[in-house]
């Protein structure tokens, strides 16, 4: 409350005091009386001095609520927006990187089958060759064998025939042996009888 307003409060309490002092108020209804007009004559100043002031304070606070829940409202308009925003660039993100990650799993499975499936192939074609080779091997071993068997075949008929032909060259040559050993005993017996004719004749 400024000055003027206390000495004018003052001026209209000093006034009351001296047309009716305190103490020449006869009962409780004249002081009532007094009171109330006291009270009345305050309100009416204070709206000369301040219902301008009060009214236009109450524009003032009333735009000044409207800008407020404008800028609230928009502000949180804006807000859903941003959020609506961010989370249609979160989703779409989540759905970029979803198909981004099921093509590399697609990706990777496709590489492992075509590796399993390579692997399978080189598994089957070392099993082939394995195959190929136990059988190469399993051939050279008949082949062996039997040019084994050839060979031990031809040798024993080789070595009969030379044997039988050292048997035939030992019998011609022990008959031949003999027939010289006949002939030289018959020559001696012809050499004694000539040398007994040869003495009784002398």
């Amino acid at each position: 409350m400024s000055a003027s307003t206390d000495d004018n409060i003052n001026y209209i309490d000093g006034e009351s005091s001296k047309n009716e002092p305190i103490s020449t108020v006869a009962n409780g209804s004249q002081y009532s009386q007094v009171e109330n007009l006291s009270s009345g004559s305050l309100d009416k100043i204070r709206e000369i001095l301040f219902g301008t002031q009060v009214r236009e304070n109450n524009k003032r606070f009333n735009r000044i609520e409207e800008r407020l829940l404008k800028e609230f409202t928009e502000l949180r308009e804006d807000t859903r927006k941003r959020m609506d925003g961010l989370e249609a660039y979160i989703r779409q993100e989540i759905e970029s990187l979803t198909e981004v990650v099921k093509k590399q799993q697609v990706s990777r499975d496709e590489t492992l089958k075509e590796l399993t499936q390579e692997h399978k192939n080189q598994v089957g074609n070392l099993e082939r060759k394995l195959f190929d080779l136990d059988e190469q091997t399993n051939k050279i071993a008949r082949d062996l064998r039997q040019q084994i068997l050839d060979q031990s075949k031809n040798m024993n008929e080789d070595i009969g025939k030379k044997y039988a032909e050292i048997l035939a060259t030992v019998e011609r040559e022990t008959q031949e042996i003999r027939s010289d050993k006949a002939n030289r005993i018959t020559l001696s017996a012809l050499f004694a009888e000539l040398a007994m004719r040869l003495r009784s004749e002398t």
